[in-house]
């Protein structure tokens, strides 16, 4: 399973690069602002940044939701660097224009995915990924993992190419369970990684190591 970071936070981005297990990372507005990028120049700008660190695909997203400027902003984003993945809502214009990136050689990520039906047709249009946003799936009393699972399932069984990117994870456990049921791609905050390292008995068994070293110093 890849590993994806979700944020437009430079020097998060290279902790986790620095970690050596990153293999990409998934920004969008929302992130963006949260970091103060603002204005298009400056977004542009950042996208090729964050390319020049993590060698590895950069799912950068599109704010038109009608065919015309999803394709004209789709085009722009992918001229930026050959690992710029075009982010693209799972809607009707998002579909027809997935099919359309496809056609033309242009990667693609369709996300806010939160069915297996939604899958379906982002994997028909040849989008590269498809994010299912499992934590908000939680937060409306469902299953996000199960989710996960079944569009493996179906995606397995069809033998259709689009990846499982399991989206809107919260915690390490999220990325676990991810992991189990077949998502090839996880995407999450620095914290959930950061939190796979933990373990209390870890924390024992090392300072042992540590105290008993003093020892023979």
């Amino acid at each position: 399973m890849k590993f994806f970071i979700d944020t437009a936070n430079l020097d998060q981005i290279r902790e986790a690069n620095d970690m050596g297990i990153l293999d990409g990372v998934t920004t969008n507005p929302s992130l963006m602002a949260k970091e103060g990028i603002k204005g298009h120049d400056a977004i542009m700008k950042h996208y090729v940044d964050i390319c020049e660190i993590v060698d590895g695909d950069i799912s950068a997203e599109v704010v038109s939701t009608d065919f015309e400027g999803i394709i004209e902003e789709g085009k722009k984003l992918a001229a930026l660097h050959k690992n710029i993945i075009v982010k693209v809502p799972m809607i009707k214009e998002g579909v027809k224009a997935i099919k359309w990136f496809t056609d033309n050689g242009i990667k693609t990520n369709c996300t806010l995915v939160f069915s297996a039906g939604q899958a379906i047709l982002a994997a028909k249009a040849g989008a590269k990924y498809v994010s299912p946003f499992i934590g908000r799936i939680d937060d409306s009393g469902w299953d996000g993992v199960q989710l996960i699972e079944q569009i493996a399932h179906i995606y397995n069984v069809q033998g259709f190419k689009t990846e499982v990117l399991a989206a809107s994870i919260r915690s390490a456990n999220h990325i676990i369970r991810c992991a189990e049921v077949g998502a090839d791609v996880c995407t999450c905050p620095l914290e959930p990684i950061l939190a796979l390292l933990k373990h209390p008995l870890t924390d024992i068994g090392l300072a042992k190591f540590l105290e008993d070293a003093k020892k023979f110093q």
